[in-house]
């Protein structure tokens, strides 16, 4: 996938699936120029995901990026620091407690809501676009605090419809849907529409 937009002017970001220097450093060698990490929960949990992000001496990050740095030139490594945008996924009831330490540490570039997982750590259905407190109420708050200490706000979204208030509270970034929604959508619309066009043909037949 980062082959294939290599030639446009996409920035390429990986929404990694834990807090684990391994495959951040990995994605990062690779030349991803954004890591969305998921269940920060804590200060301590930030920092620690900042540290993979970084070389030293602000991180941990080790040296070694490969298609990076024939990607993006010989000066990668004196450039990445500042390059590299850092979002902490806000998931859960224990980091909306812990939400200013979060926003507070240094060198993280924003957070982004994981609204489903927020959802069933309140007890509710995971779902996209909530409308039900607290986990709305907790999007609200997330804008305010965002806009406060000066980091980007992010946030998963089921519909362009709901994407489209997100942007209007403030938020500037917005995700829609994903892949797999997506082409299921759409092949079940042409199954759907499939199945009514034979259904009036059966009809007309009758006649």
């Amino acid at each position: 996938m980062i082959q294939a937009i290599s030639n446009s002017s996409a920035v390429p970001l990986a929404r990694v699936p834990w807090n684990e220097p391994g495959i951040i450093m990995k994605m990062l060698d690779l030349g991803i120029m954004g890591i969305i990490s998921p269940m920060i929960n804590t200060k301590n949990d930030c920092e620690n995901f900042i540290s993979y992000c970084k070389y030293p001496p602000i991180g941990q990050r080790s040296y070694g990026p490969m298609r990076a740095q024939l990607h993006y030139g010989k000066d990668y490594f004196q450039n990445a620091n500042k390059e590299i945008i850092t979002l902490a996924m806000i998931e859960t009831q224990q980091a909306i407690n812990n939400l200013d330490d979060i926003l507070s540490v240094e060198n993280l570039s924003g957070v982004y809501i994981g609204p489903a997982d927020m959802s069933s750590s309140y007890g509710l259905p995971p779902k996209f676009d909530v409308r039900q407190d607290p986990v709305f109420s907790n999007i609200k708050l997330i804008i305010e605090k965002a806009k406060k200490y000066g980091k980007i706000a992010g946030i998963h979204n089921g519909t362009t419809i709901y994407a489209k208030e997100m942007l209007a509270l403030g938020y500037n970034l917005v995700t829609v849907s994903s892949d797999f929604r997506s082409m299921s959508t759409h092949a079940q619309s042409i199954v759907n529409e499939m199945k009514n066009s034979s259904e009036e043909n059966s009809e007309s037949s009758a006649y």
